[in-house]
């Protein structure tokens, strides 16, 4: 059976793809990599990498095999943290993807802990696919995410509606002015681009996108420009003028939705600390 060293060593070479930079990430030598690897191909009876001119790519046994090293490397972890808290403190782990943490999730965050200050929290963030495949194979109790898949073995539930608003760094006399006022595009999902596309349509192809609202909020408060975000991460840069709405401009709207597993034995726990956004929007039955 493999060794928890040589799951971590194969989750690390797969990472960074490079045996010395995961030795030196490890603290070990690049010869205990190698052997770590090699003893776990013997022990699998398969190759996990292709090694040419020094191009290191997982093989498909590799990419099979990495599902599964992560789902017990996180099962450890869990085990271990779970072990190691008193007899009355239960763990849960969140997960969200990377744009909805900073539309709304930190708020959220700060009154499950203070509704719950026994309760250890594991917190994730992770791209869409890697969070549904965490929720399916029972690595995380609790996601959050935009657009949501639809699928039997994951509940699914709208929690808030996101308003998007248009914010511009310097006055600006109209939506015309903002886009031609550096504007940056934020991904906030397929719905939002369509969205965008109907009510502005002669607006041009924007010069800058970014993945995660927070990076594009420094950026433009640096260089100057707009964007749209969401309401709730900007009120106090709107209350001290470092932003300024745009006028004219009608926010943009995004629900956002709490998945979790229709099997858990945590249903109560989750739908405790679903219950602290600050507005709990049910969806009609």
């Amino acid at each position: 059976m493999a060794d928890f060293e040589q799951l971590r060593t194969f989750l690390e070479v797969e990472r960074l793809r490079h045996f010395r930079r995961a030795a030196e990430e490890l603290n070990v030598t690049q010869a205990a990599v190698s052997s770590r690897i090699k003893q776990l191909e013997e022990l699998l009876k398969v190759d996990l990498f292709t090694r040419q001119k020094r191009q290191i790519e997982l093989t498909a046994e590799g990419h099979r095999f990495k599902r599964y090293a992560e789902r017990l490397i996180a099962e450890w972890r869990k085990a271990r943290h779970d072990v190691s808290l008193g007899t009355n403190e239960v763990q849960l782990a969140v997960g969200g993807t990377y744009r909805v943490w900073d539309a709304a999730l930190q708020q959220w965050l700060h009154r499950v802990g203070s509704a719950f200050p026994a309760l250890a929290l594991i917190v994730e963030s992770h791209t869409i696919e890697t969070l549904v495949r965490k929720l399916i194979d029972g690595q995380l109790d609790l996601g959050f995410i935009l657009e949501p898949p639809k699928i039997d073995s994951l509940h699914i539930e709208k929690v808030a509606e996101l308003k998007l608003v248009l914010v511009s760094t310097k006055p600006v006399s109209s939506a015309t002015e903002a886009f031609e006022n550096n504007f940056v595009a934020i991904d906030w999902g397929l719905g939002f681009s369509t969205d965008l596309k109907r009510l502005f349509p002669d607006i041009s192809e924007p010069k800058h996108r970014f993945s995660q609202s927070s990076i594009a909020l420094d950026f433009i408060k640096q260089f100057s420009g707009s964007a749209f975000v969401s309401n709730r991460s900007v009120y106090a840069e709107l209350e001290n003028n470092e932003l300024f709405l745009v006028p004219g401009v009608a926010p943009i709207n995004k629900d956002l939705y709490a998945i979790y597993p229709v099997r858990t034995n945590r249903e109560d726990l989750i739908k405790s600390v679903i219950d602290q956004f600050e507005y709990r929007v049910s969806l009609p039955s």
